[in-house]
């Protein structure tokens, strides 16, 4: 996890599904920290805690939502 402040220029993208109870995560494309992770936060909370994942964590986590969508 880190904070907001490493992020403080980060364009936030919010999930597709934001529409559906607020319960929303947003993520920062083309934001990495430290090592290459990409920055995910609350969309409710956009000053808060910033959690960092590991591009391959990233990656299985997005296809795990595709599947379920599909």
């Amino acid at each position: 996890m880190t904070d907001h402040a490493t992020v403080p220029t980060a364009e936030w993208r919010k999930s597709s599904h934001s529409g559906n109870g607020g319960q929303c995560v947003e993520w920062a494309p083309g934001v990495v920290v430290g090592g290459g992770a990409v920055p995910v936060r609350d969309s409710k909370v956009p000053a808060g805690p910033v959690l960092a994942f590991a591009p391959a964590a990233w990656q299985t986590f997005v296809a795990t939502l595709d599947d379920r969508r599909a």
